[in-house]
């Protein structure tokens, strides 16, 4: 079983988890309510999505 000959640095460490943050969604706004939401996504307040109603709300 390999077993590493140094110990690992904090900087080395935290330099390789510098990448796996997490990001906050990008959000757009509905052309129909003007409400915000998730892109390529059926609004959830108007139940629209491209111009055409896909959900009765």
């Amino acid at each position: 079983m390999a077993v590493p000959k140094r110990k690992t640095s904090k900087t080395r460490r935290n330099r390789r988890r510098a990448h796996k943050k997490t990001k906050a969604p990008t959000m757009a706004e509905c052309p129909q309510c003007r409400e915000v939401k998730v892109p390529h996504r059926v609004c959830q307040n108007c139940g629209y999505y491209k111009g055409k109603e896909i959900v009765e709300v």
